[in-house]
């Protein structure tokens, strides 16, 4: 960065400047942790020492720092596994809802906000790319983009089918209902990505938008939608005022998703990602979400679980991320096959 003409270039001069900002606070993390124990070993050392006084205040304020720094070994042991080349990335999270009519619709929305909720908890920012409301209630599908340190290195733990069990508030003869929605999390790859995209492989169509805005969003086709021929993979933008705005950032999302798929094919031996989600019901969720007749949410690929649901639908869910990432991450293999009814 001293080197001169390095802001020649301000977009590369940026990227770089924020890739040293990230290595220097992971660095940072673990040399101030060493300090700690550095400072521990020698009140420890000066305890052993003493031959006469009263030494519990000191024993007292290392049990405490120890248990401390016992929650921090924590943390950086989970960030110790984010080590994929695109950990470090933004995350493109959608959410599609499965069979099911309203009830899908709703559980789809619900996993919207729940998400939202997590990424405010982390500090991270979550802005809506693309949405579609169900006939009915909640969201059919949906788009968003999750900003923040390793988002996607976190965020890759979500990606699946999720499986709902409640008593429907859309049925009024109060029965329990069974609803399923498909996760997908892509990185949110760099512009300097090298792949080579032929303009006439891509379809674009424009269209208003169909969200709530002011005078100008829903009165002209600035919504963008493009369609690669070759893989049939689609992706919209309609949160922009501007179709340039709208076409740039859908693009970025299709480069991100063919790369993903790219990269999917390369790992089939690993059986993960998209064969895992092939089917958006039954035998193929990666967590259960049980409301009655008791409350419980179960991770089926590690075990992990609580019974404190509400705390999970507010954006608790980094102890599942967590087990997650210990378990392997892709490798992790499904503990429990049977389903928590």
């Amino acid at each position: 960065m001293g080197q001169a003409g390095f802001w020649d270039d301000n977009e590369k001069a940026q990227q770089t400047a924020t890739t040293v900002s990230r290595l220097k606070s992971s660095l940072g993390k673990i040399s101030a942790f060493n300090e700690k124990v550095e400072e521990l070993q020698l009140m420890c050392e000066l305890v052993a020492e003493s031959q006469n006084g009263d030494t519990s205040d000191y024993e007292t304020e290392i049990t405490v720092n120890v248990a401390a720094m016992g929650e921090e070994i924590d943390i950086l042991e989970v960030d110790s596994f984010l080590s994929g080349p695109h950990d470090s990335c933004n995350a493109i999270l959608s959410i599609h809802a499965g069979a099911g009519g309203t009830e899908s619709c709703d559980w789809a929305d619900m996993l919207l906000r729940m998400y939202g909720r997590w990424a405010e908890r982390r500090g991270f920012t979550a802005e809506i790319q693309d949405i579609l409301a169900g006939e009915e209630a909640g969201i059919s599908r949906a788009t968003i983009v999750i900003s923040g340190p390793n988002a996607y290195g976190y965020a890759k733990a979500e990606r699946g089918v999720h499986r709902l069990v409640r008593i429907s508030p859309f049925d009024s003869n109060k029965k329990r209902h069974t609803s399923f929605a498909a996760v997908d999390v892509i990185a949110e790859i760099q512009d300097d990505i090298d792949l080579d995209l032929d303009e006439e492989d891509i379809r674009v169509d424009t269209y208003r938008s169909s969200g709530k805005g002011g005078q100008h969003v829903n009165k002209t086709d600035s919504a963008v939608r493009l369609t690669h021929l070759p893989t049939g993979i689609v992706v919209a933008c309609q949160n922009e005022r501007s179709q340039h705005k709208n076409k740039a950032t859908a693009m970025k999302v299709l480069k991100s998703r063919i790369y993903e798929k790219m990269a999917d094919e390369k790992r089939a031996e690993m059986e993960k990602f998209y064969g895992e989600k092939n089917q958006i019901g039954w035998g193929n969720q990666i967590r259960s979400y049980v409301f009655q007749p008791y409350q419980m949410v179960k991770d089926l690929r590690t075990g992990a679980d609580t019974s404190n649901i509400q705390q999970v639908m507010d954006g608790g869910i980094d102890f599942f991320i967590h087990a997650w990432l210990r378990a392997g991450g892709p490798l992790a293999r499904s503990k429990n096959s049977g389903v928590d009814d």
